[in-house]
């Protein structure tokens, strides 16, 4: 005998925010096109490496190795180059950040031109936690100054609301 699962309103929800979770978390394939790849392994090793580590300019925050982007097949093809040209790696990403700027490195160096990128997101946490701090001590010091007494008028209308109707 077969019994059938009832999938009610909260089990679908919950099916549901589990498979979009899970979607996020699924990598993305390689956008690496077989035309671009070099024939030499170790070469082409290198160039896999060195494009884990700069950024896609149109997508963001994915690598040029994850992004399918025009601009990130043009990189991909010219860090080939550079190393077809005898660069080392370092040489090959220094190319790129001289024509791109250090925006290009998926993670930038930590220097005088990046401290406001590497610092904001403790400035913004600090910021966050005295602003729940002062949204709290504004609660309660306006809450002290709301008047608690109740005029005789008040407290008789209100024991005639709350008292038993049979009274």
């Amino acid at each position: 005998m077969m019994r059938h699962l009832r999938i009610n309103g909260p089990l679908l929800l919950a099916m549901l925010a589990l498979v979009m979770t899970l979607s996020f978390y699924a990598r993305p394939a390689f956008a690496v096109n077989p035309d671009e790849m070099l024939s030499d392994p170790v070469l082409e090793s290198r160039a896999r490496v060195i494009s884990e580590e700069l950024r896609c300019l149109v997508c963001q925050n994915q690598s040029i190795d994850d992004s399918d982007a025009d601009l990130a097949h043009d990189l991909r093809v010219l860090v080939r180059e550079r190393l077809l040209a005898g660069d080392t790696n370092d040489q090959a990403i220094d190319y790129i950040v001289a024509r791109y700027g250090d925006y290009v490195l998926l993670n930038p160096p930590f220097k005088p031109d990046t401290y406001i990128l590497w610092a904001s997101p403790f400035i913004l946490l600090i910021l966050a936690t005295l602003a729940v701090i002062g949204f709290y001590r504004r609660k309660k010091r306006d809450g002290r100054n709301t008047p608690a007494n109740l005029t005789d008028q008040e407290r008789k209308r209100l024991d005639e609301i709350l008292s038993p109707s049979g009274d």
